[in-house]
This record gives structure tokens, C-alpha cells and sequence, in this order.
């Protein structure tokens, strides 16, 4: 298969040129099947050699600094310091990073990848954020491991599952509202016919965001499972590659 050119997004936020952030699309790589084509996942059941090369053209087509920190992600709240010694990836959902030329990224395919900076720009931070480690505390896990005051933090929501494509049991529901206690999560569950409920991801993510003294939050406009031209969607198709959410200080 003959690679394009790789795609993506970036925020539309008022920070300084430095901060960079992108979010890949599918499209421009070289992975084939459920794969294709900018499959950036080695845990999903692709060649591992396209993989690489997908990660080659990656890095060259952004101009990356050096290579990312990839995660061993696992749908918790644990947060790697980007800069410690070379080895497997870190068993992590958020990786955090100061100085210029450190490369943080997270993977998803409808989870819900948050990216943090701050008004200064002298650090960043992405987030995995599914519904398991969304209510479990990735997102203030992270704030935390950013040691900057969360006034001065700017947010950007990436792609992921929309509110009508994302069908939850009660029993997510109940964990939100035990574990958010703020009033307007209940609002972000739709009961279905189906006697489940239709959960707003982005909106939910808002919420633990502005409760942990967040304002500034930009993006949550694209979603994963509405889109298969552009997104890889795991709900959609099962068998599927992996997006990347990458942000350095150039």
C-alpha cells in the first residue's frame, strides 16, 4: 500500500506557537484491513514492521522532536513524568512533560484523549480518558502530576465516541453520579429504549474539569464513531487501529 501524506488535528486555542498538539486521523499510512491506514497501535494485531513504518511517517511528516513516549495504557489513572531513563513503556493513561523536545502521547479509537498545557507554556500533558478512567481520575491525576494551578491550565478535547453513538449500562450512570457529585451529571445520560442510557463523554469530561477549577477548555466537537472515514472507532468495528494525541514544547 502506498502511503499519503499523514493528517491531522490541532487546537484551535490561544497559546503560543511552542505548545504543539496534534491529533492523527486514519488516513496516510501504510497498515492495511480493519488497519488501514495510520494505524499507530503495536497491541491491536498489526505487523509490527507497518507499525513502525506508520510511526516513521508520522514523525516526519510532523516534524516531531524525537519519538513519542508511547503508554502500555491500561484505562487508569496512573501518570508517567516524560524524561526518565529509556525503557518499555510506562504502564500509564496520562503522560506529563516539561522542557522542550519531549514528545507525550496517548492512543485511542473513541476514548476520550484530553490535552493540558499551561498558560505559560513551559509544560503539557495528555490524557487517556475512557469512561473507566474518566471517572476514576485520570483527568485531576494529571492536573496534579502539572504542579501549575489549574487556573492558569488550558484544556483541549479530542476525538472520541459522541453522545449518540455511546450506549452505556446504568451501572456507568451510578458510577458518575457516585463518584462526580456535582448536579449537572445526571444530565449527561440519555435513557434509550433499550433501558440503557446514551452518555456524552466530552460533557462529562467538562464537568470533572470546571470541578477541578479548569475553565479554559477548548475542542469535543468530532465524533470517533460518526466519522469511519476519518476516526478508527473500536464500538464501531471491533477489530480497528489507533489514533495518537501527541503535544511537546518545540
Amino acid at each position: 500500500m502506498t502511503a499519503t501524506a499523514p493528517g491531522w488535528i490541532e487546537p484551535d486555542w490561544p497559546l503560543a506557537g511552542h505548545v504543539r498538539v496534534l491529533s492523527t486521523l486514519r488516513g496516510g499510512g501504510v497498515s492495511e484491513g480493519p488497519y488501514a491506514s495510520l494505524n499507530l497501535a503495536a497491541h491491536v494485531g498489526d505487523r509490527p514492521e507497518t507499525v513502525a513504518a506508520n510511526r516513521l511517517l508520522l514523525r516526519e511528516a510532523a516534524r516531531l522532536p524525537a519519538e513519542p513516549l508511547w503508554l502500555e495504557q491500561v484505562h487508569g489513572s496512573e501518570v508517567a513524568r516524560h524524561g526518565g531513563a529509556p525503557g518499555r513503556p510506562p504502564r500509564a493513561d496520562a503522560a506529563v512533560a516539561r522542557g522542550p523536545g519531549r514528545v507525550c502521547a496517548v492512543m485511542t479509537a473513541d476514548c476520550l484523549p484530553v490535552v493540558f498545557a499551561d498558560r505559560a507554556g513551559t509544560r503539557v500533558a495528555v490524557a487517556h480518558a475512557g469512561w473507566r478512567g474518566l471517572v476514576g481520575g485520570v483527568l485531576q491525576a494529571t492536573i496534579a502530576a502539572l504542579e501549575a494551578s489549574p487556573a492558569e491550565l488550558y484544556a483541549w478535547l479530542g476525538p472520541a465516541i459522541g453522545p449518540a453513538a455511546f450506549e452505556v449500562g446504568p451501572e456507568v450512570r451510578d458510577a458518575y453520579l457516585a463518584r462526580l457529585a456535582v448536579p449537572d451529571t445526571d444530565a449527561c445520560f440519555r435513557p434509550n429504549e433499550r433501558g440503557r442510557y446514551l452518555a456524552d463523554l466530552h460533557a462529562l469530561a467538562r464537568l470533572v474539569l470546571r470541578q477541578a477549577g479548569v475553565t479554559a477548555i477548548h475542542g469535543g466537537e468530532w465524533c470517533t464513531y460518526q466519522d469511519a472515514q476519518r476516526f478508527f472507532s473500536f464500538r464501531r468495528d471491533g477489530v480497528t487501529g489507533r489514533m495518537a494525541t501527541l503535544a511537546w514544547l518545540a
